[in-house]
């Protein structure tokens, strides 16, 4: 379309509308960082590997290297201004198998005086600083996000360990904070294996105290779970990226042993399985909702006598509980196998026993057991015979393949693994790459004792999640006596969700309760 204008009218080109930026307040960063002498010293016993102090500044290098710098911004009010700016952010609930606290969104543009004014004294002045302290060049990369930790929230063991993250930092700004109050940043030692192992120090969070550290094969650490429920742990937290160090092979633990059936009949079901459940009718409409499913929940499954009396042995003293690690994969009891009580052992061979198999293919309609018969078996077979007949008549067929022919059509052998657990506050598993990648057909089962008053907030639920994916697939949550299995593929993963402190605190019996059990068992066909 053409345009049109008067005479002698000029063409004013369109001024662009400015975003109105915030003028940056700047941050003015301890004196004890403008030192020569200073940053020397750190230098040196950084490189070293050894402690030394310098005014607010203290390097200690046990577990990993790590770097505390208190009164870190020397303004007060500069303080007090960053943390009304970041509490007025908005805050997203983060929570998965690692964790549990809010997040900002990332603060890279921000443009609220302070939280610039941080920003760029933090990746320009101190960056640099950083980067002769350490002998190494980082990158201009700003990486930095404001956390909230509250009642319960806590952060797992990790190692911070992604491309290009050199050096991790967390800036504090809380009200006055005691040990008891939770929400320590701890730091774990590690085994030959490059596994973290214990907790050796533990940092509680100080107002305006950066705690920085280089991102490292050995650098494990978890927030523990804040027990205060009146503060809030508010703190800024990032990377700064450069070349990262070099890693070793991933360590691969040993596969958990699995064991056949126990050669035991129907009596031992007659024993301990709720009547109901062994009625033919009644399996068959277990069967169909679990093959729709994939997963059901049989409700007083033992006998109530059995289930008591299993329910009083759990919290016996001759019972030896060992934890299971390492904790940025697990943590939990066991029970020593060789120390339970006559009738726990009597429940574990319950679930190993070869009428108890039968029983599962019953409810599931996996093949456990040769008398449970294969759908589709015979179709199979012919299929099979088919593709020999048509390798003989194009001659491809050959003595390796009719070998390897032979051994697919070996049936499979059922076998389980299982265990006696206790949760406690602070137990938990993880999702991990070796899990991942060991990862197979399973039908999963647990047995809960962990009281009438349990609550899916207290935590030791079990979340099943697509592999490399966020989203929940399923949670199965504790339930007295009520007998839980799931089936999942190859690439569904589980966890056991954090038992927070919150269960112990409000439950009716939390002056006799300091743990709840489960019997945790896996089948394979």
């Amino acid at each position: 379309m053409a345009s049109k204008r008067r005479p002698g009218e000029s063409v004013k080109p369109e001024k662009k509308r400015k975003r109105k930026r915030s003028c940056e307040e700047p941050a003015e960063l301890c004196s004890v960082l403008e030192d020569q002498q200073v940053k020397q010293t750190v230098r040196e016993a950084w490189g070293q590997k050894t402690a030394c102090t310098q005014g607010d500044l203290e390097l200690d290098c046990h577990p990993f290297p790590h770097c505390i710098i208190r009164n870190f911004l020397s303004n007060e009010s500069f303080v007090e201004n960053l943390q009304r700016e970041l509490l007025q952010l908005n805050f997203h609930e983060k929570s998965n198998d690692l964790y549990k606290f809010k997040q900002s969104d990332d603060l890279k543009k921000r443009t609220e005086p302070h939280i610039a004014g941080l920003r760029s004294a933090l990746f320009g002045r101190f960056r640099s600083w950083l980067g002769e302290v350490l002998g190494v060049e980082l990158e201009a990369t700003v990486d930095i996000s404001c956390a909230k930790y509250e009642y319960t929230d806590v952060l797992l063991c990790h190692d911070d360990e992604l491309e290009g993250r050199r050096v991790a930092f967390i800036l504090y700004l809380v009200p006055p904070w005691e040990d008891s109050d939770g929400g320590t940043l701890d730091l774990y030692t590690t085994d030959s294996n490059f596994q973290p192992e214990s907790i050796v120090k533990s940092l509680v969070p100080s107002l305006n105290t950066l705690v920085l550290f280089e991102v490292s094969p050995v650098s494990f650490h978890q927030v523990s779970e804040v027990l205060t429920e009146d503060k809030c742990r508010l703190s800024l937290s990032g990377w700064f990226h450069g070349p990262s160090l070099e890693r070793p092979p991933r360590h691969i633990e040993a596969p958990v042993p699995r064991s056949l059936h126990l050669p035991r009949d129907e009596t031992l079901l007659m024993e301990w399985v709720n009547p109901m459940y062994m009625d033919i009718s009644y399996q068959e409409q277990i069967q169909e909702e679990f093959e729709e499913n994939s997963e059901i929940q049989l409700k007083d499954f033992l006998q109530e006598e059995k289930f008591r009396e299993v329910r009083e042995a759990l919290r016996l003293s001759q019972i030896q509980w060992t934890k299971r690690g390492p904790p940025n994969k697990r943590c939990y009891e066991a029970a020593s196998l060789d120390t339970l009580p006559q009738c726990l052992s009597e429940c574990l061979e319950l679930l190993r026993s070869e009428a108890f198999f039968l029983l599962l293919s019953n409810f599931t309609g996996l093949r456990l057991h040769y008398l449970c018969p294969a759908d589709d078996e015979d179709e199979d077979e012919d299929e099979e015979k088919k593709d020999i007949q048509d390798g003989e008549a194009t001659g491809s067929s050959s003595e390796p393949s009719s070998a390897n022919t032979s051994r697919e059509k070996e049936p499979s052998i059922p076998v389980c693994c299982g265990e006696v657990r206790r949760w406690a506050p602070g137990g938990y598993t993880l999702l991990h790459d070796a899990e991942a990648a060991q990862a197979e057909y399973a039908l999963d089962l647990v047995l809960p004792f962990c009281g009438a008053d349990w609550q899916s907030e207290f935590g030791g639920f079990t979340c099943y999640v697509a592999n490399e994916e966020d989203e929940e697939l399923l949670t199965v949550y504790p339930e007295d006596n009520s007998l839980a299995l799931v089936y999942r593929d190859k690439e569904t993963l589980k966890f056991v969700k954090h038992v927070n402190h919150k269960s112990f605190s409000e439950s009716a019996d939390s002056s006799t309760r300091r743990a709840f059990y489960d019997f945790s068992f896996v089948y394979y066909e």
